[in-house]
């Protein structure tokens, strides 16, 4: 019995309660949505505001602004407050909070559909199916919101006195007038899709597989009755934030190089090299022959580490903790 609430909490079925009088199947089902967007939407917009001035920090580093480009991690988090104030920990992170939303809503309420479907139309069960989930609702969520992290990057990679934009809309105006129109917005796609595939699906893969065995072996140990719904157990709050982190910093390790690929093609034009960084293929290419593995495709790694384990790590502890309040188990 415990195995199976365990496995149960790991894959609930989204549930769609029955009542007499108003409303009806239909109706129900449409507020499970909104309640399911809601719950990604809040889950990455906790996560990404715990890590921001580690992002911006990062897109410094991976794009070798000529103002940080000789300091390490730590040195920049030190050296942008003192040169921007520490509001400049934080440039970027309107456009990023427009994003995340509905990056995070869209992620995480696509990934338990396209679980569902899997397993019910494709008859994909097992920890495979949450790895192909994870990987096509990361895929769905970055082709959704990504002009908005185009416009992110761009601000965040600016740096004070030297402003190419004004704000976001300045910013969306100009891309879309010099760089292209509309698929001026869609720079990095590519790599960023490669990259992303493999991060969600082995990001959610591994939170879920730690989830469920984690329940199956150690129920009571490990976890808890849900709050909305007491039959069925999830993990305890500290347990939750060990395991996100866990498949953060494992699946940030596979994806890192098409991460700094793709935020080299998204800032495009603001870098000097930009002609020589027009596909994906030339991005690597001229990434690894001037700066090589550790400084050039892994550079900033080690921040990523620092960022995406606690980052991962509350985001999946947010959702699991929404999930509840939501009443979605």
């Amino acid at each position: 019995m415990a195995a199976a609430a365990a496995l149960a909490a790991a894959d609930p079925a989204p549930a769609v309660p029955q009542a007499a009088g108003g409303g009806g199947p239909t109706s129900r089902r449409d507020l499970y949505w909104l309640r399911s967007f809601l719950a990604g939407g809040i889950a990455g917009c906790c996560a990404k505001t715990t890590v921001a001035p580690l992002d911006r920090v990062k897109v410094l580093l991976q794009a070798h602004n000529h103002h940080y480009k000789h300091l390490g991690v730590f040195s920049a988090l030190r050296a942008v407050p003192q040169k921007e104030g520490y509001l400049g920990l934080y440039k970027g992170n309107g456009a990023m909070m427009i994003r995340i939303f509905p990056y995070g809503a869209i992620q995480f309420m696509a990934f338990e559909h396209y679980k569902t479907f899997i397993t019910t139309k494709l008859g994909v069960s097992g920890h495979v199916h949450r790895l192909m989930a994870g990987s096509m609702a990361g895929m769905t969520a970055v082709i959704c919101t990504y002009p908005l992290d185009m416009v992110r990057v761009r601000l965040a990679f600016q740096v004070k006195g030297e402003h190419t934009y004004s704000g976001i809309i300045h910013a969306f105006k100009t891309i879309y007038a010099k760089e292209g129109g509309f698929l001026g917005f869609y720079r990095g796609l590519i790599p960023t899709i490669l990259g992303m595939a493999p991060y969600a699906g082995v990001s959610f893969f591994t939170f879920g597989t730690l989830k469920s065995v984690g329940l199956a072996h150690a129920p009571t140990l490990l976890g808890r009755p849900s709050s909305d719904n007491p039959n069925i157990l999830v993990l305890k709050t500290h347990i939750n934030l060990l395991c996100g982190g866990v498949a953060g910093a494992i699946a940030q390790t596979i994806s890192y190089p098409f991460d700094v690929t793709r935020r080299r093609m998204q800032l495009g034009t603001i870098l000097p090299e930009f002609e020589k960084c027009l596909t994906m293929r030339e991005t690597m290419k001229y990434v690894y022959g001037h700066h090589g593995i550790r400084r050039g495709l892994y550079r900033g790694l080690s921040l990523n580490y620092i960022r995406c384990i606690p980052s991962q790590a509350v985001a999946f502890t947010t959702y699991e903790l929404m999930k509840q309040f939501f009443h979605l188990n």
